[in-house]
């Protein structure tokens, strides 16, 4: 059971087709990545192939990836159908518990690169307990990507609130 959606495939797609999700969906998928979810950010130097000729190059890149495990599968479906990115797989447990009992078998949602960073982007203005890492990896992306978001600045949270009479 593998599923896998990239929004790469289609380039009419964009960040504003999240635009007509409804808010309390946002807001649910912010609250669930808060709670059982996780953004991994790794800058490392890499050996890549030379373009041209024999040997490698040393490249520093960064790798952006956000999940989010669990063991309740129909959640991570319709996560999975409303965002339209990211790949859903298997997570098997082997062992048992103290109790002599078999694990539960964990699926995982995982989505990388400029698919976390359309997901940070819908889920910004309601995370909490992830909000350094979200905006860390908006900032990454908002400098380098063609599309403007929020006119090409990364707002502060603290700004954000007082213009929305959040406080």
């Amino acid at each position: 059971m593998d599923f896998w959606f990239s929004r790469y495939d289609d380039f009419t797609v964009s960040l504003y087709d999240y635009y007509f999700m409804k808010d309390t969906d946002i807001a649910y998928i912010a609250g669930l990545f808060d709670g059982e979810g996780s953004i991994n950010i790794t800058r490392r130097p890499e050996k890549k192939k030379k373009h041209k000729g024999s040997g490698y190059r040393v490249s520093n890149s960064m790798r952006i990836s956000m999940e989010i495990s669990m063991t309740d599968q129909s959640v991570l479906i319709w996560l999975h159908e409303v965002l339209g990115v990211g790949t859903l797989t298997d997570k098997p447990r082997k062992g048992l518990r103290k109790n002599g009992t078999k694990y539960l078998m964990q699926y995982r949602w995982r989505c990388t690169f400029r698919d976390a960073y359309r997901v940070c982007c819908l889920i910004w203005p309601f995370a909490h307990t992830k909000l350094p890492k979200i905006q860390q990896v908006i900032e990454h992306y908002a400098k380098q990507l063609d599309f403007k978001l929020m006119n090409g600045n990364v707002v502060n949270l603290q700004d954000y609130k007082k213009l929305m009479n959040l406080e």
